[in-house]
């Protein structure tokens, strides 16, 4: 049976010993994303998969409420800076991506009359607002595909340049050769002597020419 919205917030406000908008919100719209769907919550299951759009403690609501964790591969996060998620069913492949309005504070606001406080407005009116009025939905293609996203169990490579282990089909495949991201410079980080030297990619492909 799904806990009541209650008893989801009191488990996101413990992670963090308060309770904050963006947590209501994520736990508005996973049940709100997942109900779309026709999913019950939580799951115990892989056949929910979100991809949040942001980190902290909006999705700390998303996985109180859907129970996906990053763990079981049934969370992921594409930092976008966006408080919004895309909630796809794994077994069809259906995807549905939640956002909140864009005037949801306005909203929140005029739903809580009696409260000047914005923040305070805002905690309040997310726990009890329609999800019609909370949030904007579309229906969207995945790229990658739900496929790549999950990939295959037990794919193992090495990266020709730094001969790290590549798992879950997250390789490039260049002329030939097989490179992890950040050796082929779409790594969120750079050793630092490659950095000074110039592009070690660069030196790689002229020297397996």
């Amino acid at each position: 049976m799904l806990p009541d919205i209650q008893t989801l917030l009191e488990q996101a406000s413990a992670r963090h010993s308060h309770l904050c908008p963006r947590q209501v919100l994520g736990v508005r719209m996973a049940l709100a994303g997942a109900a779309a769907l026709g999913l019950e919550l939580p799951r115990n299951d892989k056949t929910l998969l979100v991809i949040a759009e942001t980190d902290g403690c909006f999705v700390d609501g998303l996985e109180v409420a859907a129970g996906v964790t990053p763990g079981h591969r049934t969370l992921r996060i594409e930092d976008y800076g966006k408080v919004g998620a895309t909630f796809i069913n794994v077994k069809n492949g259906e995807a549905l991506r939640l956002v909140p309005v864009i005037d949801i504070r306005l909203r929140a606001q005029e739903y809580i009359p009696d409260e000047p406080r914005h923040y305070f407005a805002q905690l309040r009116a997310y726990q009890s607002m329609p999800d019609e009025v909370m949030f904007s939905s579309m229906a969207v293609a995945l790229s990658p595909t739900i496929e790549q996203i999950v990939s295959r169990p037990s794919v193992r490579i090495n990266c020709s340049v730094c001969r790290e282990e590549i798992i879950n089909e997250r390789e490039i495949i260049f002329q030939g050769q097989v490179y992890c991201r950040s050796c082929f410079g779409q790594g969120y980080y750079q050793e630092k002597e490659a950095v000074l030297s110039g592009s070690f990619l660069e030196a790689h492909i002229v020297a397996t020419a």
